[in-house]
């Protein structure tokens, strides 16, 4: 398993890192740091000496970042570049066949200044990796279990594998979460395939899937997030109509992504 951390030895990067590792735990998996040198300069005499500059520097951060985890049996592999981060991320991700991007949220205002306008929601966009979005203050510790959120449409199915996968490699509780918007209320077909399908390719895994009847998915996931804190929520991008309501909303952003809740974005 290979995870990209990129950092830019601001608190929140390294509390991203410090999550991933703490997820690997001492299982095979490769954990390659990126930093990413973005810098524009008026003349090309002092763009030279600048970025040298920037190099040497990033260069030595790295070094003392990776100081810290010597012990670890973990393979760790480091990668300065200069470019636009977004674009450079999404393209070592796919050139070095990474299972996972982990990222960090940025500034005191969380997921909110992070997703919006900024390199991680730029990431999404162009990656074809999943990517973890840490909140500041979260902690591998906490997390007790993860959500997949479904709408129980065809293109899911290709990740719900990876993600029981993912759950069972971090030993963290699987549950299903399903938000009814519909004015019928007759139960969704697709919860009983969905139990089928985990009984019969993951014999012994205990199912559990919330459903919230809610006007929007939005306020349903709210709804299970008021009531399950320490969890990994895991959208898929192509839910279009659920990922532009959250973008979209900046009130439910702060209270379901601001300081508490790793979100998985699959693509």
């Amino acid at each position: 398993m290979k995870i990209i951390i990129p950092v830019d030895f601001s608190e929140n990067s390294i509390n991203a890192l410090n999550f991933a590792v703490a997820l690997a735990g001492k299982k095979d998996s490769e954990i390659i740091l990126v930093h990413v040198i973005e810098a524009v300069f008026d003349f090309a005499s002092q763009a030279s000496i600048a970025i040298e500059s920037l190099h040497r520097d990033a260069s030595s951060l790295m070094q003392n970042t990776l100081a810290k985890y010597q012990d670890s049996n973990l393979k760790f592999t480091k990668i300065i570049k200069e470019g636009t981060a977004s674009i450079s991320i999404a393209r070592i991700a796919k050139d070095s066949d990474a299972t996972l991007i982990v990222m960090g949220t940025q500034g005191a205002s969380g997921i909110k200044a992070a997703l919006i306008g900024s390199t991680t929601i730029n990431v999404i966009k162009e990656t074809s990796v999943p990517v973890l979005v840490v909140p500041a203050e979260s902690t591998a510790s906490e997390i007790r279990k993860v959500a997949l959120a479904l709408e129980f449409s065809s293109h899911e199915e290709k990740f719900i594998d990876w993600v029981i996968d993912m759950s069972i490699r971090w030993e963290r509780g699987m549950e299903f979460v399903h938000v009814q918007t519909a004015s019928d209320l007759k139960e969704e077909p697709g919860i009983q395939k969905l139990e089928e399908f985990v009984i019969s390719h993951y014999p012994g895994l205990p199912v559990k899937i919330h459903t919230f009847y809610a006007k929007t998915p939005v306020e349903g996931l709210d709804q299970f997030l008021e009531e399950n804190e320490n969890v990994i929520l895991v959208m898929c991008h192509q839910h279009k109509n659920l990922w532009e309501q959250v973008l979209n909303r900046s009130q439910t952003i702060q209270m379901v992504f601001h300081s508490k809740v790793p979100l998985l974005v699959m693509p």
